[in-house]
């Protein structure tokens, strides 16, 4: 059994996380801190767990064995340095960290107490996308060329987002710190170094921070990524779009085509389900599987500090109106 404490209900994906934990059956959530006492108290009272009003107090509880943190983005680094040098676990949701240098403490003080480390990028476990790692891979779409990703809702426009989700010093940012985390990271697992990029950034509702984005990346091989998101489009398809000089790969909602030049590919045309690889667990899942049965970690600090320093970029191109080179961005 997996003693787990829950840090903060502030991220708006913290009450399916734990609601997934119990359900799994070889977890127990004993414990919630949250920055604003009140909330933390009812959902306490909801898990049937203990509120703890002091951070370090939770942290030296002998039934919990790791924290999930869902506190708010610009609290990362020290909620998790703090955990790491208690000796937990961590799971937290993306992104994780503001700063690559912030990432740099996390990474730092993780990697010192030895304890286990798992970021959630739920889109890398999705047959889509595991269909188009496999295909880039096995070399059936030649150069990769072209990437294009559209991640959108109307949590914006039609204000089923908390208003605190637009305050800029508790997320870092809008809608590319939030639902761009997901184009952003596949982005980068399937092209690898960043070279370059621009981002334009809107405020259709007036809010503080943007709610529809899209930025344009130039990575090493020459490939570029044009990587779009929102929270002001209604019923928005996710669309991925991979091209290369040999093969295309396209996918919209559950319906994916690829067309290959190359005679000896396996896959022409439409898709089906049966073709696709399987879908991995959450990483929620392989976390907790990861830490019971000593196996492997998925997206881990390597992955989340990469993220970051996408993000990072993102908004240093949009703040100053140009296109900022990685090497000139405090990046890897």
């Amino acid at each position: 059994m997996l003693n787990v404490a829950m840090i903060s209900k502030w991220h708006v994906h913290a009450d399916g996380y734990a609601k997934h934990l119990q359900s799994l059956g070889n977890v127990k959530i004993t414990s919630v801190w949250d920055e604003v006492a009140d909330r933390g108290r009812d959902w306490a009272d909801q898990l049937g767990a203990d509120f703890e009003a002091d951070l370090d107090a939770l942290l030296r509880r002998e039934d919990v064995d790791g924290v999930v943190v869902d506190a708010p983005t610009s609290m990362h680094a020290d909620v998790m340095v703090a955990a790491a040098e208690a000796g937990k676990h961590i799971f937290t949701e993306k992104a994780m960290a503001l700063t690559v240098s912030e990432c740099d403490r996390i990474s730092t003080a993780v990697r010192k107490a030895g304890v286990k480390f798992c970021i959630s990028f739920p889109a890398r476990t999705r047959p889509h996308h595991l269909l188009a790692k496999q295909l880039m891979d096995d070399g059936l779409l030649g150069a990769i060329t072209l990437l294009r990703i559209r991640n959108g809702h109307d949590g914006a426009l039609n204000n089923w987002l908390p208003e605190y989700w637009y305050d800029e010093k508790l997320a870092g940012g809008g809608a590319m710190m939030d639902l761009g985390c997901h184009p952003m990271y596949l982005a980068s697992w399937l092209l690898g170094q960043p070279k370059r990029i621009t981002s334009m950034f809107s405020h259709f509702t007036g809010r503080a921070v943007e709610d529809n984005a899209q930025c344009s990346i130039e990575f090493a091989g020459n490939a570029v990524a044009l990587l779009e998101t929102s929270l002001v489009t209604y019923q928005t398809p996710p669309a991925f779009e991979l091209y290369g000089t040999e093969g295309t790969l396209i996918v919209s909602g559950d319906q994916a085509r690829f067309a290959s030049k190359r005679t000896d590919s396996p896959l022409q045309g439409w898709i089906s389900p049966r073709q696709l690889p399987k879908e991995q667990p959450l990483p929620l899942t392989q976390w907790v599987n990861g830490i019971l049965n000593d196996g492997p970690m998925p997206f881990g600090l390597e992955d989340g500090t990469k993220l970051t320093e996408l993000l990072e970029t993102a908004y240093i191109a949009h703040r100053e109106k140009r296109t900022v080179d990685f090497k000139q961005s405090g990046g890897n």
